[in-house]
């Protein structure tokens, strides 16, 4: 089995040789899983074949150290379990009144707590509070906050005692007491509208913290206190209340009392220490997603009588994508994922022609192109705004069926549709693509901004920026000069349908809910509309999710033929065809 990144910390007292004797230890492991996004079981529902990474992988090496470790194993779930794949969608919003599926898993795996993370705030209130309800073990939240009452809206923490015989059979057994405190990342609102989270109130991640290790300090005397955040290590999103977006670090370094911080959402893999403002030790992991690792704490104790005088804590990433699956498991949730299958196989139309995203970093693609006509065509909007959502996804001529909607658009965004003036939309398309491309000063210059560096990121791969802001538009005609600095590459000639484009006019421009809620900060810092005057440039917000429309439009008109649009192109054409066709090959070997 294959272990990555080790890192030990270790936290020792001085104790007095003459009661060495007297000491015992109690090792513990802790596992965490994070980011999930319904990889549940061996099966990918929208490729239709297997899957390495999974839970019912995760579970054979959870089962294997269940045997060995018993009452010593903690198992934590860091959030993101909701979206992904089409079982969690089919559980949430086809099947809403069964027992939610996530929650059936998590119980069936004998989840210790869970944190609930952003696109689990996704799905909405009706969705997400059946799920927390449903759930056995605690949800932790403390920087979630009701504002009817003021209080946490769901645990601020978790309290397990195990009583533990320790390295000597015969000695009488330790009580031990771990606190868990878990937190989200407070900057929800920067990607979700409040319809989705009204009534909730997401505080700073560091004050909080602060304020819940002195309570469990104080209250419940714990031996350890873990931390279980959905937020990343660093980074991200900063909004002008000061909310960070990745406040892990922050957490770790200037908070005291965490023994070690399992967190997540950055889908990355860490393992390091930190120290905290006494100097102490601060093991902190994240296992990415997706279940292809798992984040794996050894926490030794060591006591004197009844009193603790030494912990080490040592951290490792365990990759279980080739572990054997749980066939148990399997075979329990089996009538569910047979119904997942004829529920994505069911053949909505065809496509006569197939459609990539490859082709969209590039120009006009099919794939951009469909979604922006299908968003135009549904809502009678003047323009289209949207983004290749999967960095390199195919739908293949022939039957399309529910699975190649995931391809097709891959969360679970609502279709919107907002006010803009003319200089806004453009002030829109330069930040998107000054994301984007690079500014060339000769031919053999790179068209795209790229970074070897960022290969395995699972949401950048190979580009300096993140691929899902990558904003093209529908219903003008435009060209983007890449020999111009930033702030002027786009060159708007007139609507696409013959009208002249006028910067002072108000358009009615269609997106999805994360851009439109500002995600990306495409509308705010792009198109310089203040984040307050967002929800009142709102003229249209649909109820279901965009896929459900797209898919509607689909059944509706049988045989579709994917076409690329011809309404923008990048220039100098000469320089960039050739430094197009250079940098395909690097992105995608071929």
């Amino acid at each position: 089995m294959k272990k990555l990144l080790t890192a030990v910390l270790t936290l020792a007292w001085l104790t007095p040789i003459a009661t060495m004797s007297q000491q015992r230890t109690i090792e513990l492991k802790v596992v965490e899983t994070s980011d999930v996004h319904g990889h549940f079981f061996p099966y990918d529902f929208i490729e239709g074949r297997g899957l390495q990474g999974t839970l019912s992988r995760a579970n054979t090496y959870i089962n294997r150290l269940r045997a060995q470790y018993g009452n010593r194993l903690l198992l934590i779930d860091n959030g993101d379990i909701l979206q992904g794949q089409p079982c969690v969608y089919w559980s949430n919003y086809v099947m809403p009144d069964d027992a939610n599926l996530a929650a059936r898993v998590i119980n069936y795996m004998g989840y210790d707590a869970e944190t609930v993370g952003n696109h689990d705030i996704e799905t909405g209130h009706k969705v997400y509070d059946k799920w927390i309800r449903e759930v056995r073990c605690p949800m932790l939240g403390a920087n979630i906050v009701d504002t009817g009452n003021n209080l946490p809206y769901v645990h601020p923490y978790a309290l397990i005692e195990r009583e533990i015989a320790g390295d000597d059979p015969h000695a009488a057994r330790t009580k031990v007491r771990i606190a868990i405190i878990g937190m989200i990342t407070p900057t929800i609102s920067c990607w979700l509208g409040e319809q989705l989270w009204q009534g909730l109130e997401f505080q700073e991640m560091v004050g909080c913290a602060r304020r819940w290790v002195k309570y469990v300090q104080q209250v419940e005397h714990p031996d350890l206190i873990l931390g279980l955040f959905h937020s990343g290590l660093s980074g991200g999103i900063v909004m002008e209340n000061g909310l960070e977006e990745n406040a892990t670090e922050r957490v770790a370094r200037e908070v005291d009392g965490f023994d070690a911080i399992f967190f997540g959402h950055d889908h990355q893999l860490h393992n390091q220490t930190l120290k905290s403002p006494s100097g102490r030790d601060v093991l902190c992991i994240d296992p990415s997603c997706y279940v292809k690792n798992l984040a794996e704490a050894t926490i030794t104790l060591t006591y004197d009588g009844d009193k603790l005088v030494g912990k080490q804590v040592k951290g490792e990433l365990i990759d279980v994508r080739n572990e054997e699956i749980d066939q148990q498991m399997v075979s329990h949730f089996q009538t569910d994922i047979d119904k997942v299958k004829a529920y994505v196989g069911r053949q909505i139309g065809t496509f006569v022609t197939e459609a990539s995203t490859r082709d969209s970093y590039f120009g006009n693609s099919a794939f951009t192109d469909f979604i922006h006509q299908l968003q135009l065509q549904i809502t009678g909007a003047d323009i289209s705004l949207n983004a290749p959502l999967s960095f390199d996804e195919k739908i293949n001529k022939g039957p399309i069926t529910v699975a190649d909607m995931f391809k097709l658009y891959r969360f679970e965004n609502l279709l919107t549709v907002m006010t803009m003036t003319g200089r806004e939309l453009r002030g829109h398309l330069e930040m998107s693509y000054d994301l984007w491309t690079n500014t060339m000063s000769s031919a053999s210059d790179h068209l795209l901004k790229l970074n070897a560096n960022s290969r395995n990121d699972q949401q950048r791969m190979g580009f300096t920026n993140y691929t899902f802001n990558f904003d093209s538009a529908m219903g003008i005609d435009y060209e983007v000069d890449v020999t111009k600095p930033e702030g002027e590459k786009v060159r708007i000639l007139g609507m696409s349908n013959g009208e002249p484009f006028d910067e002072n006019k108000v358009y009615k421009v269609v997106m999805n809910s994360y851009r439109a809620n500002g995600g990306g900060d495409l509308i705010v810092k792009g198109a310089g509309i203040p984040k307050d005057e967002i929800q009142s440039r709102i003229i249209y917000q649909s109820d279901k999710d965009l896929r459900y429309y797209l898919m509607q439009e689909i059944e509706r008109m049988g045989k579709v033929t994917p076409r690329a649009g011809h309404n923008w192109k990048f220039v100098p054409e000469k320089w960039v065809k050739a430094a197009a066709k250079r940098d395909r090959q690097i992105i995608f070997n071929r």
